[in-house]
């Protein structure tokens, strides 16, 4: 499979530019010119960066003043320190992978496509010659049910920022939050600087162990990993009944354990249809919730890890501060980043 040059292994700045508290006194602290250092002194060779749409225009649409100077000045410290750089529009008006932000329309109405498209075409304008930055269209579509609308909206998106950026790299991701069992229904890349996009946060009920934010999720809920595929599925069968609304992957991968043979069991479809496709994956986002006991993290890190060397998948961990996934809080870079 192709590799994403570049972008083989890096991290998330999540809560910086997209689910904040919208003000320039949080752009300003939450991340700063030193910590594009730090992770250029980790030997990591990108950021992932996602934005929300409120960054960068109003409630009707306008530009604001000062939107592009917060993503031009990560352009310029991902220069200064040699690392790439993806722009992830986390979320477009009328649609956000959080049903909490209240976000709807997107799918149905040509006027919000449309804004969407403009948006897109704004940061193409300004970024588009970049050399050390890619677009991620939109993070994670959720129901299955766009996978066909979301088909034709994003290709029509890729086809106007080709108009102003015919070389910047642009990432898509499927259905079911980037799910990579959504893989096989995108469409054929439309050129050859097309990246198919996933996420993985799979085993959920060991990633997001306890997660007030999860549907069902008991708060207390604990899991160790790895662990045999029987002993999660009866987890997973238990929280359902108790109400969890999100259910796993892990009962549809036939291996004994849950492990790293887990994960390249997972991943062998997509990898197979990105080599008949002349494409490549890229992995914006996986993480352990920092509920999990230090130990079962590093575990699950060093497992996935191996698959994603295995198949030579780019990659970057959610998420480098907070956001309940932080990985320097608690000095648990230094224990994970030989496996990131």
């Amino acid at each position: 499979m192709k590799k994403f040059i570049g972008y083989e292994k890096g991290i998330n700045f999540g809560g910086w530019l997209s689910q904040c508290n919208h003000t320039c006194k949080h752009y300003d602290e939450f991340i700063a010119e030193k910590d594009f250092a730090q992770v250029a002194s980790l030997g990591l060779d990108h950021v992932r960066i996602p934005i929300d749409y409120t960054l960068l225009e109003n409630e009707i649409g306008e530009p604001t003043a000062y939107g592009m100077d917060y993503i031009q000045k990560a352009v310029e410290w991902c220069e200064k320190y040699k690392l790439n750089m993806i722009l992830d529009l986390h979320k477009t008006c009328g649609f956000s992978f959080d049903k909490g932000e209240q976000e709807s329309g997107f799918f149905t109405s040509e006027s919000l496509q449309e804004r969407f498209y403009c948006l897109w075409e704004r940061l193409a304008q300004h970024f588009g010659s970049c050399t050390r930055i890619a677009f991620e269209l939109l993070n994670e579509v959720t129901d299955r049910e766009y996978c066909e609308k979301w088909n034709a909206i994003s290709e029509q998106c890729v086809q106007r920022i080709r108009k102003i950026a015919p070389n910047v790299f642009i990432l898509i991701g499927g259905y079911e939050n980037n799910s990579v069992m959504a893989i096989p229904d995108l469409k054929m890349p439309y050129d050859d600087k097309i990246v198919y996009n996933f996420h993985c946060y799979e085993p959920l009920i060991f990633t997001h162990q306890g997660a007030y934010w999860v549907d069902g999720m008991p708060q207390d809920f604990r899991l160790a990993f790895p662990g045999e595929t029987r002993e999660y599925a009866e987890n997973q069968k238990r929280l359902v009944q108790m109400g969890l609304k999100t259910v796993d992957l892990v009962t549809n991968v036939q291996t004994k354990m849950v492990n790293s043979a887990y994960f390249e069991t997972l991943f062998a479809k997509a990898v197979a249809i990105a080599e008949e496709r002349g494409t490549t994956l890229y992995c914006g986002e996986y993480g352990v919730i920092d509920l999990a006991d230090s130990e079962s993290t590093v575990s699950w890190y060093k497992a996935i890890h191996q698959a994603f060397e295995k198949y030579g998948i780019s990659r970057a961990a959610w998420c480098y501060k907070g956001m309940d996934f932080g990985l320097t809080d608690h000095h648990m870079i230094e224990k994970i980043m030989p496996y990131l």
